[in-house]
């Protein structure tokens, strides 16, 4: 993921934050994030934690928009008390949208820190 100077966030990129944000209000999880496909559709969750299965928030993101027939992805929200995206999560994002996907991490509030692209 290779850094990128903040830029104010569009009209679009302001909407996954406020999705994101929701997506993590209703479950109280450690993460929300949102993703916008390239036909312009989004897709919001939280984290999944059960004992029986674990799926990160932008997992589940990507998980809704293939099988919604997605073909790529344009821009991705995580907002987490944590610092950054994961390795994994960047995998995924790459696996399924490939190389220039705009990812902004921000704290729960929706502050965004780092704005950057797979």
């Amino acid at each position: 993921m290779s850094e990128a100077s903040l830029p104010e966030l569009s009209a679009e990129d302001r909407k996954l934050v406020t999705l994101a944000r929701a997506a993590r209000g209703r479950t109280g999880g450690p993460d929300g994030a949102a993703v916008r496909d390239s036909d312009g559709r989004t897709y919001a969750a939280a984290t999944v934690s059960l004992s029986s299965l674990q799926v990160s928030a932008l997992g589940v993101c990507v998980a809704m928009a293939v099988s919604s027939g997605s073909q790529g992805l344009e821009a991705a929200v995580l907002l987490t008390d944590g610092d950054a995206v994961s390795r994994l999560d960047l995998q995924v994002l790459r696996d399924f949208a490939g190389e220039g996907v705009t990812v902004h991490v921000g704290d729960p509030r929706g502050l965004i820190s780092t704005t950057a692209t797979t």
